[in-house]
């Protein structure tokens, strides 16, 4: 399975141009990746790899709210970064590509924690 980086990006510029407009944004803040489990998913591997990359690590379990179907996510937080488009895009891209290596798919980006 390939997956489609370049409208992974374009993607994650629409939201972030979305987000500044008009809004007064830190200069910097912790950045969230969330990650969705495949089949082949490996957790501790996947969380290996990111923390070692640099990114701080959680499980998340779905909440009551979140209906039947829902799974736990995988989040991956780089703290301290510039609040720019392109580092958003830099760091999902990386958070990305270890993911995918290790059974997960990409589910957005945040401020979340």
């Amino acid at each position: 399975m390939s997956h489609d980086f370049e409208q992974q990006k374009a993607e994650t510029l629409a939201v972030f141009a979305e987000l500044a407009d008009g809004a007064e944004l830190p200069d910097e803040i912790n950045v969230d990746y969330a990650f969705l489990p495949g089949a082949s998913a490996d957790w501790d591997a996947v969380q290996a790899a990111l923390e070692e990359a640099g990114y701080d690590c959680q499980q998340t379990e779905p909440e009551p709210e979140d209906g039947p179907g829902a799974v736990a996510q995988l989040i991956a937080t780089l703290p301290d970064q510039p609040v720019s488009a392109l580092a958003i895009w830099t760091g999902e891209e990386i958070a990305t590509r270890i993911a995918l290596d290790h059974g997960f798919t990409p589910d957005g980006w945040g401020f979340w924690a």
